[in-house]
């Protein structure tokens, strides 16, 4: 393709982005790759079409897996009123469960398996920590 082609692509993909679909950055990317491609050919280096392709395709690739998530978190952030971390919030234990010993605590609207990982027993109705989540399973210890 002529270069200028390759500038057109790309700045019709990041407007299509932009303007018309969510497509959670990755036309964006795409559009980036297409721009840089068209680029090389826009400062004379003269490449056969499939070495453009392959450059796009790897260009778009590498964008996408190293920066895409990163860029998208930046300028759009999690959803409002979404917190994926859990660590250090409080749950109500509501049965006796002693050191290393498993219990249900209800966190966020649901019941969850949960592990005392402190030393010291706790009895229904203490509040207890979050120390760390793996799965559907939380690690809990006393405040």
């Amino acid at each position: 393709m002529v270069w200028w082609a390759w500038l057109v692509v790309g700045l019709l993909l990041m407007c299509a982005e932009m303007l018309l679909v969510d497509a959670a950055f990755y036309l964006v990317f795409l559009g980036v790759a297409a721009i840089l491609t068209g680029t090389i050919g826009l400062v004379g280096i003269g490449l056969p079409v499939a070495a453009q392709w392959m450059i796009f395709s790897a260009l778009a690739a590498i964008s996408m897996v190293f920066f895409r998530r990163k860029v998208y978190l930046k300028l759009r952030g999690s959803p409002i009123g979404f917190e994926d971390q859990v660590d250090g919030r409080h749950v109500v234990v509501t049965e006796d469960v002693g050191a290393g010993g498993q219990t249900r605590v209800e966190f966020r609207g649901s019941r969850w398996d949960a592990v005392n990982v402190g030393n010291a027993p706790l009895t229904a109705g203490d509040q207890a920590i979050i120390t760390k989540a793996s799965g559907s399973r939380l690690e809990i210890s006393s405040l």
